[in-house]
């Protein structure tokens, strides 16, 4: 069994890659070392084969079932990519014979339990002490889970790719840009929608203008304009956690990188899946080639325009090109005719966004409300005039009054009431 198992991965056509990785070669070369005739350099071979198996999916804390999923659903392959595109009926039928059989096998491989795995090793080498079998329990559910042949879910499958995506558009849901290349984000900010308090018809705002772009409808690229502290960042990495299972994904591209967005358009622009290209502080200085770069993604040029891609832009400045008293006009043989026209482009370059929110700063009673609301959610067991009280002196002696002063006040309070509980 474990010889013929061997030989079939070897015979996968489109989900090579799944064992590409450090478990998957780690339980090739298990099977390898199973297949090899008695001697004792193999047995030791096995061994050690046996235990970087354990050792890699320990170094993961997922069962072998639960990674063997894992490893199928983010899969980078010709019928992965393809499937997002076109319907089943488009695709060539010998690929649709290529997913089934190799989900055949895939479903064998699934099914061979460790404590198998274990028996085999242990009954080959013949060792006299007991191996120690990988037995961390399964968590994962999907329809491949609870169908009995696997062969019979490539239309689920198909569905699947379709809104998740596949590789590293599957694996994750957000992302940076850096060095010209996406990087995954392991753990984006938690941070939800319900825990963003006041600022409530911004927050229907964007809202609504998301949901535009999941909806495949027309929406708009927001700057989020206000004081520090407002929650404008906090408010866009929400978005991530309430809509990544409708397909949405968050891309952070800093001010330096943003001479790459027509390559990053590029390669989203065919995807199925609704990109929020996120900047965070954004400002410019004069002749900058990240405003240039901005300008056309804002304005549109010859190529037509990603419709599964906005920008949400967080600032502190209304008007985002720095504007000096030297720019003004003061007319002299080798100053541009024009020069109002060079300054009202500068000014009006916030503009070019569809949809401007304006995040003004915290008055006493803002601040409050956003204490009183954090406090419930974080189950804070004090009285509200006590809370009211500290959150007052938190403002004065700190950073003043805003969301973010809110939130700090909130996780230092419940730290110190831990601490005082023991």
């Amino acid at each position: 069994m474990n010889q013929s198992l061997y030989y079939q991965i070897y015979s996968l056509i489109l989900y090579q890659s799944v064992f590409t990785n450090e478990v998957g070669e780690a339980f090739l070369n298990l099977l390898q070392a199973l297949a090899q005739e008695q001697q004792t350099s193999t047995k030791i071979a096995l061994l050690k084969a046996y235990g970087s198996w354990v050792k890699s999916l320990a170094a993961r804390n997922i069962s072998w079932q639960d990674f063997m999923i894992e490893q199928i659903l983010w899969d980078d392959n010709p019928f992965s990519r393809q499937v997002q595109k076109k319907s089943l009926e488009e695709l060539p039928h010998s690929l649709i014979d290529a997913v089934k059989y190799d989900l055949t096998i895939l479903q064998s491989v699934y099914h061979c339990q460790p404590e198998k795995i274990t028996e085999w090793v242990q009954k080959y080498t013949q060792v006299d002490f007991a191996l120690i079998p990988w037995t961390f329990p399964s968590i994962k559910t999907s329809f491949l889970t609870s169908q009995v042949n696997w062969a019979d879910t490539v239309e689920d499958l198909a569905n699947y790719y379709r809104k998740q995506g596949s590789g590293i558009f599957a694996q994750y849901k957000a992302f940076r840009w850096q060095n010209g290349n996406l990087a995954g984000i392991a753990n984006p900010d938690p941070i939800k929608l319900q825990e963003i308090v006041a600022y409530e018809s911004q927050k229907e705002s964007l809202v609504k203008n998301t949901e535009f772009l999941l909806a495949g409808y027309p929406a708009l690229h927001v700057l989020l304009y206000g004081s520090r502290g407002t929650g404008k960042s906090s408010l866009v990495k929400a978005l991530l956690q309430q809509y990544h299972e409708q397909g949405l994904r968050l891309i952070e591209v800093g001010k330096s990188e943003l001479k790459d967005l027509g390559i990053i358009l590029e390669e989203l622009r065919d995807l199925p899946q609704k990109f929020i290209i996120f900047v965070d502080d954004l400002s410019f200085e004069e002749d900058d080639e990240a405003f240039k770069a901005l300008k056309v993604v804002l304005e549109g040029s010859l190529t037509a325009k990603a419709r599964n891609v906005v920008v949400y832009a967080t600032s502190n400045r209304r008007h985002l090109i720095r504007e000096f008293f030297g720019d003004r006009p003061r007319p002299s043989e080798g100053d541009e005719v024009h020069a109002w026209d060079t300054v009202q482009e500068k000014l009006s370059f916030s503009d070019r966004f569809g949809l401007t929110l304006t995040f003004e700063a915290a008055n006493q009673d803002t601040y409050l409300e956003i204490v009183r609301v954090l406090a419930q959610q974080a189950n804070i067991p004090l009285s509200w005039e006590e809370i009211e009280q500290k959150a007052k002196q938190w403002a004065i002696r700190h950073n003043g009054r805003s969301g973010r002063t809110a939130r700090q006040f909130i996780d230092f309070l419940l730290g110190e009431l831990k601490r005082a509980a023991g």
